[in-house]
């Protein structure tokens, strides 16, 4: 078993599920149980400027410069620690499947879960090759141990091979990314990077550096119960008040129908009764000018429908989130230029996409640190059918390799 998937079946058994509900930094104290772990591992191989925030939850290292490549850019990978709190992560179970068939994989026979190619067609391309996959009851936590296994395989490669010549190589550990949190309290000028690259995509071959315009909205949504047989032009019912909410924004502007470069707004949850109803929406657009309007349509919509019901019937907190990194990229595509090339050169056709989401990168970028994402080599991540393919993995610490060999 290689080094790279080693790590990874060893870390994915330890439960870093954040959570987006706690105040506390990190979110969750267990996620320090993987940074202590990276810590002592970082330690013994014998990686340099090893640095542990203890109260925040990051690590920080280097691996020094070859000879003759001090002058070298320095070069920085980054992966974050939590997992998703969508799907439970604790006491996590990966299983290899050898020689993937192209037929569906049961997952658990006694609760009957099955990864069926039906549901996952995309799961066909990797016949032949080796999946790591979940036992049907927690994620598998690909997203984002995935990359931190291939960050550490790099680390060891470049320590135990001081003949390759290489760049001074900073690695990042991040806490609270699935929560929107992960770059809070990243010291950038601690790390010293020039450029970095989070490690937090997909299959291989993904290469980003657009993603998302991103906001987080909260709407209150205040009633009026009165006993329904006496209810007439007293009662306001702030379900059906947030239902109508809901309908004066665009049907087709939700993620179940659009794609690519396309923005949406999304009911990510919603609880309340007559009285009162709480709804958590995202909205998201790569374009600026599509984001700014889509903010505006939201409000917009509160507006209309507080002047229809009462001042204060409809109150909105909303908060934007993270930018679109492509702005802060576009001086620097040698990264993206290297990357892709180095792909090439290792047999990985490059897919150069925009994210359907953020990474801490998109924020690093707008801190100071330009920072693409690269691919991780995992599929169906924040669920039980989440998995990951062994040959993809190998090949993406190959990739690291190269990249930083590329700036030496």
């Amino acid at each position: 078993m290689s080094k790279t998937i080693d790590n990874f079946l060893r870390y994915v058994k330890i439960d870093t599920c954040s959570d987006e509900e706690s105040a506390s930094i990190p979110s969750t104290m267990k996620q320090h149980n993987l940074a202590s772990v990276l810590v002592e591992e970082l330690t013994a191989m014998g990686a340099s400027e090893i640095t542990y925030d203890k109260e925040h939850c990051y690590v920080y290292a280097s691996i020094p410069a070859s000879n003759c490549c001090e002058q070298a850019p320095v070069i920085g990978f980054i992966a974050h620690m939590d997992t998703s709190p969508a799907v439970s992560g604790a006491d996590v179970k990966p299983r290899l499947v050898e020689h993937y068939d192209g037929g569906d994989i049961l997952l658990n026979d006694e609760e009957n879960v099955v990864l069926k190619v039906e549901d996952f067609p995309e799961i066909t391309k990797y016949v032949g090759q080796d999946l790591i996959v979940t036992d049907g009851t927690t994620l598998l936590g690909a997203d984002d141990k995935g990359g931190i296994a291939e960050i550490m395989a790099m680390a060891e490669y470049f320590v135990t091979h001081p003949e390759e010549k290489h760049g001074k190589i900073r690695i990042g550990f991040t806490p609270d990314e699935e929560v929107g949190r992960g770059a809070d309290y990243f010291d950038v000028k601690l790390f010293g990077a020039d450029f970095a690259y989070t490690v937090d995509g997909g299959a291989l071959g993904e290469l980003e550096y657009e993603n998302f315009n991103a906001a987080g909205a909260k709407l209150h949504v205040y009633g009026r119960n009165v006993h329904p047989g006496s209810a007439k032009g007293k009662m306001k019912n702030a379900i059906l008040i947030a239902q109508e909410f809901q309908s004066l924004l665009p049907v087709f502007q939700n993620p179940m129908y659009t794609e690519k470069y396309e923005g949406f707004f999304h009911l990510d949850s919603i609880n309340g009764s007559v009285e009162e109803v709480r709804a958590d929406y995202i909205i998201r657009d790569h374009d600026k000018t599509l984001f700014e309007q889509k903010k505006e349509m939201f409000l917009n919509a509160a507006a209309f429908l507080n002047q229809k019901y009462g001042e204060g019937t409809i109150v909105v907190e909303m908060k934007d989130s993270y930018y679109n990194m492509k702005e802060v990229i576009a001086p620097h595509m040698h990264l993206i230029n290297n990357a892709a090339e180095a792909m090439k050169e290792l047999g990985i056709e490059p897919k150069v996409t925009p994210i359907r989401g953020g990474t801490d990168g998109a924020r690093l970028s707008f801190m100071g640190l330009p920072c693409p994402n690269l691919c991780a080599g995992g599929e169906n991540f924040h669920g039980k059918y989440e998995y990951t393919c062994v040959q993809s993995m190998e090949k993406i610490t190959e990739l690291l390799i190269k990249i930083a060999q590329k700036y030496a």
